[in-house]
């Protein structure tokens, strides 16, 4: 499973000009302007003067974002990442966030950190080059993951799926075990320590599931998703009470209502464990 949504593909090619029925993702800090219905703009709806950023193409039409002057001006609707988290369809969703993602580097990433010249952009590249040391800059991205972690469940149960609630964030859902990988450590590592520490758990069988950029959690997050049993099934969640506020087993036929929207990796690794334990 790639998590790749159909139809968005991610470029950087910055040779040819907007045309006013582009798709156009306006930011302003972490907030998407859309139509009042919450519809897609387009170049066209925008000031002649926006100063565009490539993002790729939406089924076969470019699409576009910028940071404009005068936010509060424009006529639509700003919508945050949790709304847009909760309420948007893929492939917009993911579109909306490598928007945000563009928008803060650009914003982020203008001064040269060796020799404080002005970055220039490399073209066909989601990147810039110092034009007076040569210091390359790429977009790079913060990886993360989250770990499915599963235990037998009691005689004549189906397994059990361990959800936790967060501290911050949408902290009305059920969802997995997550952690930003630190330095030097792999994705592996990085599962089994975010679970020490969360949680107190120890993992067996951990295997890859996928990955999905996910705005919501960062303007550059990539998260990587394993799954795994609990190394000992007698074994209780004991929450650091900094990152997670609860934390609880769920039967598989009984999951709670209150789960990540159903285009995130989370859900699907969810809805995968919950449908590989009712074959």
């Amino acid at each position: 499973m790639t998590g790749r949504p159909g139809g968005f593909v991610p470029g950087a090619d910055r040779g040819t000009a907007p045309a006013p029925t582009d798709l156009a993702l306006p930011v302003a800090g972490h907030k998407l302007l859309t139509g009042a219905d919450g519809s897609v703009l387009r170049v066209a709806d925008l000031p002649a003067d926006t100063e565009w950023a490539p993002l790729g193409t939406l089924d076969g039409v470019p699409a576009w974002a910028a940071e404009p002057a005068g936010a509060d001006e424009l006529p639509g609707r700003w919508r945050g990442w949790a709304s847009l988290a909760a309420e948007a369809p893929e492939p917009l969703a993911t579109l909306a966030g490598r928007a945000l993602t563009v928008v803060t580097w650009r914003r982020t990433h203008r001064w040269c950190g060796a020799c404080r010249a002005e970055l220039a952009d490399v073209p066909g590249e989601s990147a810039r080059r110092c034009p007076d040391c040569e210091l390359y800059v790429p977009m790079r991205l913060s990886a993360a993951v989250l770990v499915a972690i599963t235990r037998p469940g009691p005689a004549g149960r189906p397994d059990e799926l361990l959800l936790v609630r967060h501290s911050y964030g949408p902290t009305g859902l059920w969802a997995l075990v997550a952690g930003f990988v630190e330095a030097g450590e792999t994705l592996e590592a990085a599962a089994h320590r975010e679970v020490g520490e969360e949680v107190g758990l120890t993992l067996a069988g951990l295997a890859y599931f996928g990955s999905q950029p996910w705005a919501l959690s960062g303007p550059n997050v990539l998260l990587t998703g394993f799954i795994a049993t609990a190394a000992d099934p007698a074994a209780e969640p004991v929450v650091d009470g900094r990152e997670l506020v609860e934390a609880r087993w769920f039967p598989l036929d009984g999951l709670p209502a209150e789960l990540p929207p159903a285009y995130s990796i989370s859900r699907w690794m969810i809805d995968a464990t919950a449908a590989a334990a009712r074959r």
